[in-house]
C-alpha cells in the first residue's frame, strides 16, 4: 500500500486565520506551520504561484517542519502561461518579454529559492496547474514539455483545468504524454470531474476543489466555497483505495478554502480512511532526509 497523507492547499488564508482552527498562541507564521505539521504531514504550498519565493522562507518551512513532511509547491504563474502582473515579477526583469528567455530565468530563481525543501527531503513535488485556456494539442504539449526540460531531475506534477484532456477521445494520449514525461497527473474534485486521472508515476495528487456552483464563473472565494460531506468524501474511497495498491505515495490536498472548511473536510477524510481500516500518515513519516 502506499503511504497516503492528507493535508490543504495552504495554511495561512486569511478566512483560515479568522477562523478558529488554530489555537490560542499560534499567532505567528512559526507558530502556525509548527502547529499544522502536527496536525497534518502534508501541505500545499500555494503562495510561489503569486510571487517568487527566497530561499530564506523555504528554509523557514523545512526548520519549522519535522522530517518526512511533506510540501506539494505551486509553481509561479508565468511558468504556467498564467496572466502575471509586472509587479510578481522581480525588478529587473519587470520589463522584459514574456518569452521562453524569460521563463527560463524565472524558473532558474524559482528552483534556487526551493532547493533547501529538495534537500531536507521536505519537497513533495512540484505543481504545474495549467489554465483552462491551455487547450489539448502539439503546441500544448511543446509547452509543457519545455516546462518540464528545464524541471529535469525534479519532482513535477500536471494539473490540468480544461477537462478536454481527460475526455475519452483524449485520455490515452494525454496518459501517454505524461509518463513519457515522468510527470504526475493530478486528479480533481470539482463540479466538472469527480474521477481519478490514470497513474503516470509513483506519486499520485487528488486535489479537492469542492463542488460550488460558481466553479468557472465566480470569485475565488465563490469558486471554492464548499463545505463537504461524508458521503461526498466516501465516493472517494474506493478510488482511493485503488491508486494505494499502484502507487508508492499518494497525497490527498483539499482546496475548499474558505474558512477551516478544508481542515475539517481533510479530517473527515482521514476519519473514513480510519474507519475502513485503509493505512495512512496521521502526522510525518519518519525517513531521512534526502537530496543532491
Amino acid at each position: 500500500m502506499a503511504d497516503i497523507l492528507i493535508g490543504t492547499c495552504g495554511w495561512t488564508d486569511p478566512n483560515l486565520l479568522k477562523s478558529d482552527w488554530y489555537p490560542p498562541g499560534t499567532g505567528t507564521p512559526e507558530k502556525r506551520l509548527r502547529h499544522y505539521a502536527t496536525r497534518f504531514p502534508l501541505v500545499e504550498a500555494d503562495s510561489p504561484y503569486y510571487a517568487l519565493p527566497s530561499a530564506r522562507t523555504t528554509t523557514h518551512w523545512a526548520e519549522r517542519t519535522p522530517p518526512g513532511f511533506r510540501f506539494d509547491v505551486k509553481a509561479f504563474s508565468l511558468l504556467t502561461g498564467h496572466p502575471t502582473r509586472p509587479a510578481a515579477l522581480p525588478p529587473d526583469l519587470r520589463t522584459h518579454p514574456r518569452d521562453e528567455t524569460l521563463r527560463t530565468e524565472v524558473w532558474t530563481r524559482y528552483a534556487e529559492a526551493l532547493t533547501p525543501l529538495l534537500h531536507s527531503g521536505r519537497l513533495g513535488t512540484l505543481l504545474f496547474q495549467y489554465p483552462a485556456s491551455l487547450h489539448p494539442g502539439p503546441e500544448a504539449e511543446t509547452f509543457i514539455r519545455t516546462a518540464r526540460e528545464r524541471a529535469e531531475g525534479w519532482p513535477f506534477a500536471v494539473e490540468f483545468r480544461d477537462p478536454a484532456w481527460w475526455h475519452p477521445a483524449n485520455a490515452p494520449r494525454t496518459t501517454a504524454f505524461l509518463k513519457d514525461l515522468n510527470a504526475t497527473a493530478v486528479a480533481t474534485d470539482t463540479p466538472d470531474e469527480r474521477h481519478p486521472v490514470p497513474v503516470t508515476t509513483d506519486l499520485t495528487i487528488v486535489r479537492f476543489h469542492g463542488r460550488s456552483p460558481h466553479w468557472r464563473t465566480g470569485t475565488k472565494e465563490d469558486r471554492f466555497r464548499h463545505t463537504y460531506t461524508e458521503q461526498e468524501l466516501e465516493e472517494w474511497l474506493p478510488h482511493i483505495h485503488t491508486a494505494a495498491t499502484t502507487t508508492t505515495e499518494l497525497h490527498l490536498l483539499f482546496n475548499n478554502c474558505c474558512g477551516d472548511a478544508a481542515p475539517r473536510a481533510a479530517e473527515m477524510m482521514r476519519d473514513l480512511l480510519t474507519s475502513r481500516g485503509i493505512p495512512h500518515q496521521r502526522t510525518a513519516p519518519e525517513e531521512t532526509p534526502t537530496g543532491p
